[in-house]
């Protein structure tokens, strides 16, 4: 039985690549990025998936993109929700004198956005076969690993997601959702850099596996593309 799976920040990066897999193995995919018009190759994927993706206009800093979309998908099953969308913040992150306002909007982004998109599709979720809500989190948000200390606004915002999703995971148990932090590696994206080791193919190809395998003994962890449990 084909999945379906709901992909934020899909435009790009991991969240197209998730979406380019995800076609290939047969799911249905909804892919959501700010600007569609502007998404050639997400439109260009839609096109080859021969109706099996769908995209779909969403900011997931907006109360009301997020709501008009749970409408849009009201009685759709959600097999697994994979909030991908985030920044990575100000351009001045050590020690020292950091922009208040572009913190504060990159704890809105990474942290409370999925949150909110837990909030909006829980029950379709629910309403599946695999219940998965899975946030992309990081290492640079493990307290236990941080030993190079600097990059305060992208390093609180991961590790407050990382509690956001153990949370969820509590919150969520009796309805049967499994609900975790995946870290993808370092990966070479625009974020991430060209000098980054990890091909994105390779990143996604290890994120779906581990997703497949997921159970409710893993709710509420951290783990990252080769399904190790890192350290909070």
């Amino acid at each position: 039985m084909s999945e379906t799976i709901l992909i934020t920040g899909a435009n790009r990066g991991i969240g197209l690549e998730m979406a380019r897999q995800s076609i290939i193995n047969g799911a249905r995919v909804h892919a959501c990025c700010r600007t569609p018009d502007q998404a050639d190759a997400l439109k260009a994927l839609g096109v080859e998936s021969g109706g099996r993706l769908t995209v779909h206009a969403l900011d997931v800093g907006s109360d009301q993109a997020i709501h008009r979309l749970a409408e849009t998908l009201h009685g759709e099953a959600i097999d697994v929700l994979f909030n991908n969308a985030g920044i990575h913040g100000p351009s001045q992150q050590g020690f020292g004198a950091i922009d208040e306002a572009a913190w504060l909007e990159t704890f809105r982004i990474n942290v409370i956005a999925p949150y909110k998109m837990a909030v909006a599709f829980a029950e379709r979720v629910a309403a599946s076969r695999k219940r998965i809500i899975a946030t992309l989190g990081s290492l640079m948000g493990s307290i236990a690993d941080n030993s190079s200390g600097g990059m305060y606004p992208y390093r609180s915002s991961k590790s407050a997601v990382h509690m956001v999703m153990k949370s969820l995971a509590v919150d969520l148990r009796s309805r049967g959702i499994v609900a975790v932090a995946l870290h993808p590696g370092w990966v070479r994206t625009d974020m991430g850099g060209p000098q980054a080791p990890l091909a994105v193919s390779e990143s996604v190809a290890g994120l779906r596996k581990v997703l497949a395998s997921l159970t409710q003994e893993d709710s509420g962890k951290l783990l990252d593309y080769q399904r190790r449990t890192l350290p909070w």
